[in-house]
């Protein structure tokens, strides 16, 4: 078998045999495909596509291309979250100290940045010390201590994605239905989870457009974690337009805990609480998805939550005094506001374009070896509906480098458009996709 014939049969329609899938994705992960191969064969899948049994063969290799975690001995449940990524959606690190603080365990194995959005990872590294490369014997440590551990791929778990994942970043091959479902299978699978819960983005700001492609990746991945024995459902949420107030790293960190504050943002906190109430019920914690959303308000409420972070920040090796007092993470040392052109009502945002503005700050990574910016960020003042007045600030730009800010308070700008009309009311949640 050579690389070359296999890039050659994707890219002109053929389907893989499962050995073929092996051949490609274990040559790459060992180092015997070089990068250009495998971002040919990239791109030539997203252009065409894999077939479910393409999919299920690519899950499947980049699962066994590492360890698959027994958590047996911890007694309560295992839960996961995973979203497709958007502008601002923060939710895992709201997510985990309630889901924590109401008594399952929550082993969350993130990714960085891709594309236009932010990467869990990257937020929690703002964290002043905050450990994500923990060993596996040091994250059962973490779990065990205080049930939930936030870390990234470690070279036991799904060495192949972690590898794929960076290179997709670099080359432009995020937005595919096969690539996303099998990257973000072969990762929570291998976290000896019982149970996960998706957020499937839709909309300007999601790689999925269409809530037609929103629906088909939620019921691919539904499908492969109910083949595999997990308890899966899918949630397709609204990204037409930034979820809270702020997108960047340092700044989400302090939004969420805001939150946990019982602060902050409806949007944010509604959501968070519907899939913190998702990952109970399917968690056996709650008899009722109501009954979660009780037990998740009340985990925020009496402050067990915010407790949780800084447990588990401690653990971790971070500074847990940002839970009280935030403006010690990293800030920015300039500010410019994107000003309104003129009056109406704000009608749309080209959410993907607030993403690439930030990225261009420096708060994204054009080359899988660019190094983040934490401390930069957008202050967003509009959602869609409301009423803008001329000259009104629609954002402003927490920046430390000059270098692009004109370019992304441009691309900016030309993110809002506003109409004379009112739009109509969106829902935040648009669909649920439960396994059978």
């Amino acid at each position: 078998m050579r690389a070359v014939d296999l890039i050659r049969k994707k890219r002109d329609s053929g389907e893989h045999s499962r050995d073929e899938i092996d051949f490609l994705i274990s040559g790459y992960t060992r180092g015997n495909i070089p990068d250009y191969q495998m971002s040919a064969w990239l791109m030539a899948a997203w252009l065409q596509g894999l077939t479910r049994s393409e999919l299920a063969a690519l899950t499947e290799v980049m699962l066994c291309s590492g360890e698959i975690l027994n958590l047996a001995d911890l007694r309560p449940r295992k839960v996961d979250k995973h979203s497709t990524g958007g502008v601002g959606d923060k939710t895992s690190l709201i997510l985990a100290p309630i889901v924590a603080a109401g008594g399952l365990i929550v082993p969350m194995i993130s990714g960085r940045g891709l594309g236009h959005t932010g990467g869990t990872l990257d937020k929690l590294e703002a964290i002043p010390g905050f450990n994500v490369n923990l060993s596996l014997l040091d994250f059962r440590r973490v779990l065990r201590e205080c049930g939930m551990g936030l870390i990234g791929q470690t070279a036991e778990i799904a060495p192949a994605d972690k590898k794929i994942y960076a290179l997709r970043d670099a080359t432009s091959t995020v937005e595919s239905i096969g690539l996303i479902c099998a990257s973000i299978m072969s990762k929570k699978l291998a976290e000896g989870i019982d149970a996960l819960v998706l957020d499937v983005k839709t909309g300007s700001g999601a790689f999925m457009k269409s809530e037609e492609d929103s629906v088909r990746l939620a019921e691919v991945m539904v499908e492969t974690g109910e083949r595999m024995g997990k308890r899966v459902v899918a949630l397709i949420t609204d990204m037409n337009q930034p979820l809270g107030c702020w997108a960047g790293h340092s700044v989400e960190v302090a939004e969420c805990i805001e939150i946990l504050n019982d602060r902050g943002p409806a949007d944010l906190r509604d959501l968070s609480i519907e899939l913190a109430a998702w990952m109970f019920f399917l968690g056996d914690r709650t008899r009722s998805v109501d009954d979660g959303r009780l037990l998740a308000e009340s985990m925020i409420v009496s402050g067990q939550a915010k407790e949780k972070l800084k447990q588990c920040i401690h653990l971790q090796g971070g500074d847990e005094k940002i839970v009280d007092q935030p403006e010690f993470l990293p800030a920015a040392n300039s500010r410019e506001h994107v000003l309104s052109s003129s009056a109406g009502f704000l009608t749309a945002t080209d959410c993907q374009q607030l993403g690439v503005a930030l990225a261009m700050l420096g708060g994204g990574r054009e080359r899988k070896e660019d190094f983040i910016d934490h401390a930069v960020g957008l202050e967003f003042h509009a959602r869609i509906g409301d009423r803008i007045e001329n000259g009104q600030p629609l954002a402003t730009i927490h920046y430390n480098s000059a270098a692009k800010l004109a370019e992304a308070k441009a691309l900016i700008a030309s993110s809002y458009q506003i109409s004379e009309s009112a739009p109509d009311e969106a829902p935040l949640l648009i669909h649920r996709i439960i396994g059978g």
